[in-house]
């Protein structure tokens, strides 16, 4: 007679052995990249949650499908938009090619006049915007006056140039910002249908800050619908192209901004970032950005903001720019008061800097595989620490960061927070999610499909205060804690800021939980660094995110000027003929 309970085992034991040979396939093809965990040898893993945990069969069967779809759509784009698209006009004027720092030291010692730089970035702009479609609103009148006001100030001899550059260190130079950060009489819809025609009443306090420090207000460019996405585009402007192939994305929700500097149509930017809004659309578009520590830099104007208290310490305003050396300066004035928090102005001994990296997330479910290309740049990186500098390096292995897309969720779960069904009308109503998709097929929605998307599975997710919610919680404490007592006051952790070079227009819907490489360093509330890498094979920028410990800015910053200095930093979108 037949034991059913031997019979079901050894059904399972096959099972388990078809996906062992399966996975073994998948992973010798460049087309599959295994999702199961690497080898652990030569490297820490940390956490109590042990890497060698069966993944469970369903878990398995899910990535796997997961995977086929998005070479299936991968296959299907490329047919539909071909390797390659648009074509960008060359940098000719060598005053697009300057750091903001630069510039300030050019103006101020009347080497340029800053009429003549606006009048540069604001004729880049024209030039590029019909194929890019990144700047949503413009001042450039009211900037050329306020820059004939600063070349008039200049002068006037009425202040040193060392006067002026303690006073006002980027006195003259033009800075751009997203669509939810607030520039008085600029358009400050974020991408909400509702707020089409609303227009910011006073500056944000990040602009008014760099206001103060001599920069002019230029442009507004363009972001994701209600700053929730990672691709930037909304019904009220559109979408925005990548300039190293019009073809891809450009990330989100900070989209429009790293378009724009990259191309060379803004010396520098301010972005915002609650999943990664800062760090991908760095990373996708090759240029530097940076997420301070929770709290450092003021919300007031950015639109929306979280109501909920712990929300607030995930979304951090941050400085973008083509050139690492702009950020530190950026930042000093951008946090204010607080500025004293991160000691900014002491030295960085590279030397001395503990470096841990991770070259992927350890299999996170349902999320794609680190891109070869990636992996290679952050070996270099490491490699570079440890033979030239001589500095500590250590791989090591966070096992929690599986879970990073499931800890994000959790976390921005809230009581009483108002759901992304009213956040999506600007809180003039709430949508019904399933009416509204019905209207989009019609093409009759005011809403983007991601937007109705999100609002549609919101509550599909874990509920705040329910046992899974709470556990998910400690489990980001427990990653904190661990990430604090690593780094130190003297360690960054090296880490994707990405999986993939920017994907296709649209291609982010089927690989939506991507963005959690970023999204878990928010809810832990750590700073991080994004840092260009150069192209890949696909002729599209890589990088990483340099991680450090609360308030530790000042590491992340000098190993991100290192990796410029080093590996070259920002390279100029291909020209096409």
């Amino acid at each position: 007679m037949i034991n059913p309970l031997k019979a079901l085992m050894k059904l399972r034991a096959k099972l388990k052995n078809r996906l062992r040979k399966l996975s073994k396939f998948f992973s010798s093809s460049p087309h599959f990249p295994s999702f199961f965990l690497p080898t652990f040898a030569n490297m820490t893993t940390i956490g109590e949650d042990a890497p060698h945990k069966a993944t469970s069969i369903l878990k398995v069967s899910g990535n796997l499908m997961h995977r086929f779809v998005v070479i299936l759509v991968r296959t299907v784009m490329r047919f539909l938009f071909g390797t390659k698209g648009g074509a960008m006009p060359p940098i000719k004027d060598l005053n697009l090619l300057e750091s903001a720092t630069s510039l300030a030291r050019k103006i101020r010692t009347g080497k340029v006049k800053s009429v003549d730089v606006v009048q540069s970035f604001i004729d880049r702009i024209n030039e590029i915007n019909p194929v890019l479609n990144c700047v949503v609103d413009r001042r450039f009148e009211d900037a050329l006056r306020d820059a004939a006001a600063a070349d008039k100030l200049i002068a006037s001899g009425e202040y040193s140039q060392s006067e002026l550059e303690r006073i006002k260190p980027f006195l003259g130079v033009p800075i751009t910002t997203k669509d939810c950060i607030s520039v008085k009489g600029m358009l400050n819809t974020a991408g909400i249908v509702a707020r089409r025609n609303t227009r910011a009443e006073e500056d944000s306090e990040a602009i008014q800050r760099m206001r103060d420090a001599g920069a002019i207000p230029l442009a507004i460019t363009n972001t994701s619908e209600c700053c929730m996405w990672w691709e930037s585009y909304n019904n009220n402007h559109g979408k925005s192209c990548n300039p190293y192939d019009t073809n891809r994305t450009v990330g989100g929700s900070s989209g429009g901004e790293g378009c724009l500097l990259s191309s060379g149509g803004s010396p520098f930017g301010i972005g915002s970032d609650i999943g990664g809004s800062i760090r991908m659309p760095s990373f996708f578009n090759g240029i530097f950005g940076h997420k301070p520590s929770k709290f450092i830099v003021s919300l007031k104007g950015h639109y929306p903001i979280p109501k909920d208290h712990n929300l607030k310490s995930f979304l951090g305003v941050g400085p973008m720019s083509r050139y690492a050396t702009d950020l530190l300066p950026m930042l000093k004035i951008l946090a204010g008061e607080n500025a004293s928090k991160m000691r900014l102005d002491e030295p960085v001994d590279l030397t001395r800097v503990k470096i841990f990296y991770q070259t992927d997330d350890g299999g996170g479910h349902l999320v794609t595989p680190v891109d070869p290309d990636i992996k290679a740049a952050i070996q270099k990186v490491a490699t570079h620490f440890q033979s030239t500098l001589k500095a500590k390096v250590q791989k090591v292995r966070f096992d929690k960061l599986r879970k990073s897309a499931p800890i994000w969720f959790a976390n921005m779960k809230a009581k009483d927070a108002p759901g992304f069904d009213q956040e999506i009308t600007g809180y003039t109503g709430k949508i019904s999610p399933p009416v509204e998709l019905v209207r989009w097929m019609l093409g009759r929605s005011n809403h983007t499909l991601i937007g109705i998307m999100t609002a549609l599975f919101e509550n599909f997710g874990v509920k705040y205060g329910d046992p899974k919610q709470k556990h998910l919680v400690q489990q980001k404490e427990k990653l904190f804690a661990e990430m604090q007592d690593l780094l130190g006051d003297d360690g960054v952790f090296i880490y994707p800021a990405h999986p993939t070079p920017a994907p296709y227009h649209y291609e982010p819907l089927v690989r939506a939980l991507n963005f959690s490489y970023t999204g878990v360093i928010n809810v832990l509330g750590l700073p991080a660094t994004a840092c260009p890498l150069g192209l890949g094979s696909e002729g599209l920028p890589i990088g990483l995110q340099v991680v450090s410990a609360v308030n530790q800015d000042r590491l992340s910053l000098a190993v991100a000027c290192e990796l410029e200095r080093v590996f070259g930093g920002w390279v100029a979108p291909e020209i096409q003929a």
